[in-house]
């Protein structure tokens, strides 16, 4: 009843006046209200030792924070607040609520980490003193973006980013590989005169070198997943479809066709995109073979222990070349998504493994690992985009961020 009443709505003329008054208020809001929050708020003396790390859309803190985080949290005497805007949940008035308050907090605040877009900081001028470090939620450089989009399907348009730069302010930019550097001084006009593009390496893929952390991931996987105990994992992990609110996952892999081929020695695990909300339905006759994982485990545990990856477009391939497994693309629809989107490198150039179009061609794959699997080719592709992750990337980031007074502020 409510959505019919919604629909008639819509149709109407006051609804249209509706929408133009609520974009006029947002870009007021957004244009006069927060410069001014900002400004009042900047009036008092910045905190050296105060450090923002903000959420667009998550709840928590993204992995692409936990370890940066951590390393703060527990070896130095900072002050850390974190901000979650919920962009793609929460009503427009909490979103509100919460720009506001963010807003105010970045006024005398040392340092912001982010790990993505956001048009908040185009609206303000920040003091001088404040840094703004981009961690960004990807290895490598893969699918576009930024201004790498501008005008296409996926991307806002130019006069939009020109008005409203998403990536403006940023003192340093964290990649994985001084070779990617390039695609985001591009994403994000950032010249290479400027400096702030580094190949740092990645925060978070420093787990990646913990042993302890290894461990403790295939016994998670084995407490989560009993039927893996002994084993090999096949770890399915493609990207979304669609658009951000109305997300949905590729449900193209035969679950039956893969459990007959690779019989009882293997496991399949579907880790989906958090956007995702509807999954493909596993068949009661493969529950003992396949196994969503998307809530219960960490992309970093099934990375870890999984023996071969089949993904499509998403950038968790450089962080699982980091442990010189076989992968494959299941890329059935690789010319709709080229046209929505686009790559910063040819896609079959690109892919450290064979690109297929149906589950015959992972099938076939995955059952002749020994003549296929080209450990040369993913060795060559991990120093390329993954150079500078080794381990230690927090370490030189926290360095490149303060320098030497980061000694002051150790506990």
């Amino acid at each position: 009843m409510l959505s019919s009443i919604k629909r008639l709505l819509q149709r109407t003329p006051f609804y249209k006046w509706y929408l133009l008054l609520c974009k006029h208020y947002r870009f007021w809001v957004q244009d006069k209200q927060y410069p001014r929050i900002y400004r009042k708020a900047a009036k008092r003396p910045l905190q050296k030792n105060k450090v923002l790390f903000l959420e667009c859309s998550r709840q928590t803190l993204s992995n692409s924070f936990r370890v940066l985080y951590g390393a703060l949290e527990n070896g130095y005497d900072f002050e850390l607040h974190s901000h979650y805007l919920l962009h793609t949940t929460a009503s427009r008035w909490e979103q509100r609520r919460r720009c506001r308050a963010f807003v105010r907090d970045l006024a005398t605040a040392s340092v912001l980490f982010l790990d993505e877009a956001t048009d908040i900081l185009s609206h303000v001028e920040l003091r001088p003193d404040t840094q703004v470090i981009q961690l960004w939620h990807g290895c490598g450089a893969f699918k576009k973006f930024g201004r790498s989009v501008a005008n296409k399907t996926f991307g806002a348009s130019a006069d939009y980013m020109d008005t409203h730069p998403f990536h403006k302010h940023y003192t340093l930019v964290t990649v994985s590989s001084p070779d990617v550097m390039w695609a985001y001084e591009e994403a994000m006009e950032y010249p290479r005169e400027t400096g702030v593009v580094q190949p740092t390496g990645v925060s978070r893929t420093d787990v990646f070198f913990d042993p302890a952390f290894l461990q403790r991931a295939r016994e998670n996987l084995l407490r989560l997943v009993p039927q893996a105990k002994g084993k090999q994992v096949l770890l399915y992990a493609p990207t979304f479809r669609g658009e951000i609110m109305d997300a949905y996952a590729p449900d193209v892999l035969d679950f039956e066709a893969l459990k007959s081929a690779l019989g009882d020695g293997w496991v399949l695990l579907c880790k989906h995109h958090p956007h995702v909300k509807h999954r493909p339905q596993i068949p009661q006759s493969c529950r003992d073979f396949v196994f969503d994982v998307t809530d219960s485990m960490t992309i970093e545990d099934l990375l870890c222990t999984a023996d071969v990856c089949v993904s499509d477009y998403s950038s968790l391939i450089f962080e699982y070349a980091l442990f010189e497994k076989p992968m494959l693309f299941l890329a059935y629809d690789l010319d709709d998504y080229f046209d929505y989107r686009g790559f910063y490198y040819d896609y079959y150039d690109l892919a450290p493994g064979p690109v297929v179009r149906d589950t015959a061609g992972v099938i076939d794959f995955v059952t002749h690992l020994d003549s296929q699997f080209d450990l040369a080719r993913v060795q060559a592709f991990r120093q390329k985009f993954m150079a500078s992750c080794d381990g230690h990337a927090t370490q030189r980031i926290l360095q490149h961020v303060f320098g030497d007074s980061l000694a002051n502020y150790k506990k």
